[in-house]
């Protein structure tokens, strides 16, 4: 009697287990719930930004069409940046659609999606400031960056190559670096070819693009939590990722925001 009702514990457990295992997948949670809630931070154009209290930009345009294709809806929360990792890993939300930037210790800690975006590293200057002409010209010179990000660890390792080390200064978001330099408290600023250029196409007498671009060539992609239970949604966002650059959809929505469209590759990139 006792081995039976011990057989029969283990038996339950095991089941539980078998269970646990077979919930245990982002794309069927997603898909049972018919929503799936994205964090992003609404201060980083032309990806995100919060216009007039509406939610727009390249990566809004781009997961609109993820989630029409998964059939489900798409809750966006706003964080800033140096939150949105943490609360990933915290399991506060099931997927991070602010860009983030791939690197070989992210990759190990994330589940990326294919590249959605250009992260080279380039440099933004006030208009008319003849001090600075190439990014090596920025020796000496305060310039700002966003805290935590890639971007300025690039920009770090670049100052370290300088005559004279960079004065590099940390910002919660990219909106705040620019006005510091609109109002000449920085000489430049530094993040990505995108954010850069767009910040120069939208306020031409104020911002100007620093070229070339400094640093290795990167890319930006999305996030969900490491392990067996996010594969099969990262491969059915990659999948409509790659439909959109076989029909043009991408295409299109970088055009609409860039001007032009960046060439992403639709294969995982080697990332160093």
């Amino acid at each position: 009697m006792k081995k039976t009702i011990l057989s029969l514990v283990a038996a339950a457990t095991l089941g539980l287990g078998f269970a646990s295992a077979a919930q245990a997948d982002l794309l069927s949670d997603i898909k049972a719930k018919g929503k799936i809630v994205a964090a992003t931070e609404m201060h980083f154009a032309p990806f995100d930004i919060l216009k007039d209290g509406e939610y727009v930009g390249i990566d809004r345009d781009l997961f609109d069409e993820i989630a029409k294709e998964l059939g489900v809806e798409a809750e966006f929360i706003d964080l800033p940046w140096q939150s949105i990792l943490p609360g990933l890993e915290a399991e506060k939300f099931d997927f991070v659609l602010a860009p983030v930037t791939m690197t070989a210790e992210r990759l190990d800690r994330y589940s990326f999606t294919l590249p959605i975006g250009n992260a080279t590293v380039a440099l933004a200057k006030k208009a008319g400031d003849d001090s600075i002409t190439k990014p090596e010209d920025i020796a000496g010179k305060a310039v700002g960056s966003q805290k935590g990000s890639a971007q300025l660890a690039q920009l770090k390792a670049f100052s370290e190559t300088l005559p004279e080390p960079v004065d590099a200064r940390e910002y919660v978001n990219i909106d705040e670096a620019l006005a510091d330099m609109a109002a000449g408290r920085i000489s430049g600023v530094a993040n990505s070819l995108p954010l850069m250029g767009y910040a120069s196409v939208q306020r031409p007498g104020l911002f100007e693009l620093v070229l070339p671009p400094f640093g290795e060539p990167k890319y930006f992609g999305w996030v969900a939590r490491k392990g067996e239970d996010s594969a099969s949604f990262i491969e059915a966002v990659n999948k409509v990722l790659i439909n959109m650059h076989e029909d043009g959809r991408l295409k299109a929505i970088n055009e609409k925001w860039l001007g032009s469209n960046p060439d992403l590759p639709t294969t995982m990139p080697e990332v160093k």
